[in-house]
């Protein structure tokens, strides 16, 4: 349906005249999510497998830590692919991680190493994948080549990851954007 530009002025005239909680209210926002944005889950993990090394059916294993002081319950990690033709992959799970506590999952094998670039071209190097963290085996340098000696190297690959869990007590669902990172050596 169109509208002239005076009927458009019009109805965003009488908009201002509306409190925002009252204009959100009737655009059908709510106030109460049940789900909260935050900055970290406070959870490492790391996926090793042995199908990176060798050519086997193996799966992956699942290592976390729940750094946080009350015990909480990973719902999935979702890794969100850089390149625009792959989708994202959303891996489900219903773990509960005791307060600065370990658990582990077995999981049947996941290629995590499609739709980005610096995977694939530093597999292509000859570069052995050894895990897939959301932790730096070297704090202070990401995405470079941190030890390049005669005998060692080490490079690092980053992807966006989003992380679901939930306070088995209360319920309440949260939300984090972090970085995954790709660990590859070569000797």
């Amino acid at each position: 349906m169109m509208h002239s530009i005076a009927e458009h002025m019009a109805f965003s005239s009488k908009l201002n005249c509306i409190p925002i909680t009252l204009f959100l209210l009737l655009a059908g926002v709510s106030f109460a999510q049940s789900e909260e944005i935050t900055r970290s889950s406070d959870v490492k993990f790391a996926f090793y497998s042995s199908a990176w090394t060798a050519d086997s059916d193996d799966g992956m294993r699942l290592v976390l830590f729940n750094e946080n002081n009350v015990a909480i319950n990973l719902t999935a990690i979702v890794f969100q692919k850089t390149d625009q033709s792959s989708k994202t992959i959303k891996i489900e799970l219903n773990k509960e991680i005791p307060p600065k506590g370990y658990a582990t999952a077995e999981l049947e094998y996941i290629d995590l190493l499609q739709g980005n670039d610096c995977i694939a071209r530093t597999l292509t190097d000859g570069w052995k994948l050894t895990e897939i963290s959301n932790h730096t085996l070297n704090p202070s340098v990401r995405n470079l080549i941190i030890e390049d000696t005669d005998s060692f190297r080490i490079y690092q690959c980053i992807e966006n990851v989003r992380i679901f869990w939930s306070d088995p007590v209360s319920n309440e669902r949260k939300e984090s954007f972090e970085w995954a990172i790709f660990h590859f050596e070569t000797i």
